[in-house]
């Protein structure tokens, strides 16, 4: 079975052996990984990783807990970055209201301006939504057509509800390690709710351990096998056909991946 991490954070000291981690990844079957920028520094370190490793994507973006150092002419160095062969989204993008000083009007207008982006340069977008459910779904309503070439929940954390009205508008979806647990009951709804052609595996990377692996830090792409065996008994199919499904979802939404 191939496998793939659709969204991880492969840069920062907590991977200081990538060498011994991407090996590990291909004996493991973990074929390709995206990892994800959250600003303009972590979007340069993502691309320089993804140099180095054939099996590596990346994507670039400012993650809306991440825009204190924010300044005009950001986007424009982000968009140089996202004509890179290998970048196959604008992500990790979307609103936050989890902290006390949120500043929602400023994390709404550059949401806003990076789903523009991606627009214009044919890119889909790796969407981050926490504690926001209303007014994330009113921008993705009010921007519908920006959204034309694929959008991903990562981590989706809203309703089940919510998921099958956002699956009609054409939205995929992926769950990490956190779904492998009896407690995670909306997340594991969801997984067995939504069609498996919407689907894809992640582990956020180094954070969000499997259940096997609860408490280990950092969590790596290694979790993914165990992550999709999930998905397969949730959904009431084959492991194998589960992975394929996946791979193949993979691809559609990304169509730079190759």
């Amino acid at each position: 079975m191939r496998y793939i991490d659709a969204h991880c954070h492969l840069d920062g000291r907590h991977f200081a052996d990538l060498d011994g981690l991407f090996a590990r990844l291909k004996e493991s079957g973990v074929e390709k990984v995206i990892t994800c920028g959250v600003d303009l520094p972590t979007s340069l370190a993502v691309k320089d990783i993804a140099e180095r490793y054939a099996t590596c994507y990346f994507t670039a973006g400012f993650h809306p807990t991440e825009l204190g150092d924010y300044r005009e002419g950001d986007l424009e160095k982000i968009s140089e970055l996202a004509r890179h062969e290998k970048c196959v989204a604008i992500g990790e993008i979307g609103l936050d209201y989890h902290y006390p000083d949120t500043n929602k009007p400023l994390q709404q207008e550059v949401f806003i301006k990076q789903l523009r982006l991606a627009d214009i340069l044919g890119l889909p977008v790796e969407i981050h939504s926490r504690n926001s459910a209303e007014d994330m779904n009113e921008i993705l309503r009010a921007n519908a057509g920006l959204l034309k070439n694929g959008f991903l929940l990562h981590c989706y954390s809203h309703s089940v509800e919510m998921a099958t009205e956002l699956e009609k508008a054409g939205a995929y979806f992926s769950f990490g390690g956190t779904s492998t647990y009896s407690g995670s009951k909306k997340a594991r709804r969801c997984i067995a709710t939504l069609g498996l052609d919407r689907l894809l595996t992640e582990t956020d990377s180094p954070y969000m351990p499997p259940a096997t692996r609860a408490g280990q830090f950092p969590n790596t792409p290694e979790s993914i096998p165990e992550i999709l065996r999930g998905f397969a008994d949730l959904q009431g199919v084959g492991e194998e056909y589960c992975a394929e499904k996946i791979w193949t979802n993979a691809h559609t939404l990304f169509k730079k991946l190759n």
